[in-house]
């Protein structure tokens, strides 16, 4: 969009950085029905899962996490991405970069409230004693009545001079129990986690022989050797496995992952320049080495991201392979009213949740949903973190956890809210917060949080958490969970009361992330009952969880959204362990013979694997993951 000079723009809302969070923000403060801009300095909209390649999206995988933008984000996905998102093993969901970039254009296309401008950075920040009041770009200036900071590297809060952390915390501030007593080599050498420049190769095919990737002209190869020890190059490859036979190259051991001097991002532009293009180099020559080492087959992929604006790169025809910014896994970091430290995330003691965020009134804060384990990654050491993990659906996956609305406010400005890394959370925390998702998930609570104070005229420090928990739980369009419980899906007719059910009462939250039978009895001795009470009493089945012994003929059978993607398997189920089943497929006869890991992400499917009798005939309708080897089961039947 062409704008005049010094021009100055009103908006109800503005959301500066259109990655992950900031697109979820500006997408949904627009439906909501504010007055939306937003600005990026990117081509695309999306940021981790798009403008910075990794579209292999980690946590909230789960079905009964898959609400919100979040949710409707991947069933776009699905619809779109000819045969579906089984592709890599490094997640449930790989696509096409492209494809996901489509679809939040689209998504923005479509709400004539939201003006989105491209390829412009903030120069400055309007401030009004205390309250960020806008910002000024090179051509043009945004007047708000709130302002959302979602850029890749926290730079509203430098602009602006806001309070915020960049790098590590020790155990004298908040007991952290991963957090290092005393600084070390670890915390000196890396301030934060370090980037990854993601490349998109291409396996061209058994013969072929791709064009060689030029060394770039700081090209050590020494630094990869051993990237894929403990992996066959196939597993290697697949990891990150997309359609076409691209595959993302975001490999974390020996690999592109780039830390050095880390503190450049922020110290002037000049010094930004010099880390990515270092980074940029070093991506380039981990692809060569791959070339070089795993057979000329294996390019560089064509005409995949935009060209990149790199000052003084060589090779410019190479960049359509490169995505157009690092992968930041942490940002500057808000100090807001509340932060998320790593007891927040952990599992409570004999748990499978962590505690909800209950603030001094008493009131629970949810406005957001993660579950990925705590993963932080340096070029070169690592730390011992608290495990936060457990085995579901028959494989590994992180304990839910929640994000507070208090740690998207500053503690002393008005008018702004974060929406990406640069939530108030600590260096430890980050790791598990950082993940897409996630940030999915808070952009669509600060969104909808501006938008509702746009409406009221409420600074967001005064916007009553529940009503933003409300919004989100009844928005028309995506309706998002803020309360993890494994066994509720949104699918499930009691799915709103259930939510309101534990924001209510978050000292009865289970430990198991289970909706338990006790929640009935509890109410039938309550002598005070709402009309919310009330519903639960004469909607009481809905607590009770469906019995755990299966006659032969018993079916889970596919719903009718997922059996049009879904393929029919046979076979004989072994357990092997605690979660750690296996089905030797005996039909169709392109698989008979063969054995293949038997996973699932929806909690009936799952609970009845657990309490099916190993060597018992089964179906199953779900999909093939080659790359994992893993049969992924949508639903089954137990054989008569």
């Amino acid at each position: 969009m062409v704008l005049p000079m010094s021009s100055v723009l009103k908006a109800d809302v503005l959301v500066v950085g259109g990655g992950t969070g900031g697109t979820a923000a500006a997408v949904q403060a627009a439906r909501r029905g504010a007055k939306t801009i937003l600005v990026s300095e990117f081509p695309w909209l999306g940021g981790m899962l798009t403008s910075a390649g990794v579209s292999a999206p980690d946590g909230n995988e789960l079905a009964a996490f898959q609400t919100g933008l979040w949710g409707a984000f991947l069933r776009e996905l699905q619809q779109r991405q000819p045969g579906g998102l089984d592709w890599g093993w490094v997640s449930f969901f790989t696509c096409d970069p492209r494809i996901g970039a489509e679809i939040f254009a689209d998504w923005v296309k479509f709400l004539p409230n939201l003006q989105w401008i491209s390829g412009q950075i903030a120069q400055d920040v309007l401030v009004e004693g205390s309250r960020i009041s806008g910002v000024r770009f090179a051509d043009f200036t945004v007047s708000a009545k709130i302002t959302l900071d979602a850029t890749e590297l926290g730079d509203l809060l430098a602009l602006a001079e806001v309070g915020h952390r960049w790098g590590w915390e020790f155990q004298a501030e908040w007991g952290e129990p991963s957090a290092p007593i005393a600084p070390n080599h670890l915390t000196e050498r890396y301030s934060v986690q370090a980037p990854t420049w993601v490349a998109i190769m291409q396996d061209f095919g058994e013969g072929a022989v791709a064009p060689e990737i030029p060394a770039p002209p700081v090209d050590n190869p020494d630094r990869f050797i051993g990237a894929w020890d403990g992996y066959t190059p196939e597993q290697f490859l697949n990891y990150g496995r997309l359609p076409g036979g691209l595959l993302m190259i975001n490999w974390p051991i020996r690999g592109n992952d780039y830390g050095e001097g880390v503190d450049r991002l922020i110290k002037s532009e000049a010094s930004r320049q010099e880390f990515l293009q270092e980074s940029l180099w070093h991506t380039q020559s981990f692809a060569r080495f791959i070339q070089t080492q795993l057979g000329p087959r294996y390019g560089l992929a064509e005409n995949i991201f935009p060209i990149s604006k790199i000052e003084n790169q060589q090779n410019s025809p190479l960049l359509s392979s490169f995505a157009l910014h690092p992968y930041y896994r942490e940002s500057r970091r808000l100090r807001g009213i509340s932060t998320v430290t790593e007891q927040d995330i952990l599992p409570v003691v004999g748990g499978r949740v962590a505690k909800l965020p209950i603030n001094y009134q008493g009131i629970c804060e949810t406005i957001a949903i993660g579950n990925y384990a705590n993963d932080h990654h340096y070029t070169s050491g690592d730390i011992p973190l608290q495990p936060k993990s457990i085995r579901w659906g028959g494989r590994w996956t992180g304990t839910p956890f929640t994000i507070p609305y208090s740690a998207l406010i500053p503690a002393s400005a008005d008018g702004l809210l974060v929406c990406e890394k640069n939530i108030s959370v600590s260096h430890i925390a980050n790791g598990a917060t950082r993940l897409q998702p996630t940030v999915m998930n808070i952009g669509q609570a600060a969104g909808m949080a501006a938008a509702l104070c746009a409406e009221s005229g409420c600074q967001p420090r005064d916007l009553p958490v529940r009503v933003l928990q409300e919004a989100l739980l009844q928005d028309s369009e995506a309706r998002a969970a803020v309360i993890p419980l494994f066994n509720l899906t949104p699918d499930r007719s009691d799915w709103l009361d259930l939510q309101r059910y534990y924001l209510d009462r978050p000292q009865a939250y289970p430990a198991s992330g289970e909706c338990p039978l006790s929640v009935e009895k509890r109410l039938c001795h309550n002598s005070s009952k709402s009309d919310l009470e009330t519903r639960f009493l004469k909607e009481s089945s809905a607590f009770q969880p469906r019995s755990l012994t299966f006659a032969p003929g018993f079916c889970l059978s596919p719903s009718s959204k997922t059996a049009n993607i879904q393929s029919q398997f046979s076979g004989i189920f072994h357990r092997l362990g605690a979660q750690d089943w296996t089905l030797a497929l005996t039909s169709p006869a392109s698989v008979a013979g063969q054995t293949w890991q038997l996973v699932t992400l929806d909690w009936e499917t799952d609970r009845f694997l657990q309490s099916c009798e190993t060597e018992k005939p089964l179906t199953v309708w779900g999909r093939l993951n080659f790359a994992g080897a893993w049969l992924l089961a949508g639903s089954v039947k137990l054989k008569g």
